[in-house]
């Protein structure tokens, strides 16, 4: 049988990818663009996000959908955020200014280091795979059938800086910078990388959300 999720569109996703991936798995796929069109009764939540996190706020409340993530993660079901879709679940950005986020998880977006530890300049936006590092045990989480140092694919110029360290799921490291890579609390997860483009590992990602 099917797992029923609700994607939410806002302009500024990938929600074909992700939406295929999702099918792929196994998910019976709703995509919504106005939090009218959403049904308060999903099963699972899906927020994706490419793009500037000013620009995806913007989006988020002109369509309400600011108001129904909210909700949703009050009730206790999965809640994923994906890329951009994770960053604005912290409180604020610092990318092209000051912008308030959703406040689901405590902590700020700020711009992924010019340079590595050594000093030297290295490619902004941070494009490509990167071995994922456990941060926190993956056990019981959407990294459990993932295993230590798999690759996924990443491309981002800002990253989530967590307040609270047990909210950091697991990171990579950029020439000696940590960047933050999955987040998790509770029925909330949020990932900086794009499980729809991480080959078979993001397919697991998106299986172990699934799974009841």
């Amino acid at each position: 049988m099917s797992i029923p999720v609700t994607v939410l569109d806002y302009g500024i996703g990938n929600q074909l990818n992700v939406l295929r991936a999702l099918e792929h798995c196994g998910a019976s796929v709703k995509v919504v663009q106005k939090a009218s069109a959403a049904d308060v009764e999903a099963e699972r939540l899906v927020l994706p996000g490419v793009g500037a996190f000013g620009d995806g706020m913007v989006e988020l409340r002109a369509r309400g959908f600011d108001d129904l993530v909210k909700r949703f993660a009050q009730t206790g079901k999965p809640f994923l955020g994906i890329c951009v879709g994770m960053q604005v679940m912290f409180d604020a950005s610092e990318e092209m200014g000051e912008h308030a986020g959703l406040g689901l998880l405590p902590g700020r977006v700020r711009a992924v280091p010019a340079t590595g530890t050594d000093g030297k300049p290295h490619r902004i936006p941070h494009i490509g795979w990167r071995p994922l590092v456990p941060s926190a045990p993956w056990e019981g989480t959407i990294l459990g059938d993932v295993r230590p140092l798999e690759r996924v694919y990443f491309v981002h110029s800002f990253a989530a800086e967590p307040a609270q360290e047990a909210v950091r799921l697991a990171h990579v490291d950029y020439d000696g910078i940590p960047i933050c890579a999955a987040v998790h609390r509770d029925n909330l997860y949020g990932c900086q990388f794009h499980p729809e483009r991480s080959a078979e590992t993001g397919l697991n990602v998106l299986r172990r959300f699934l799974k009841p």
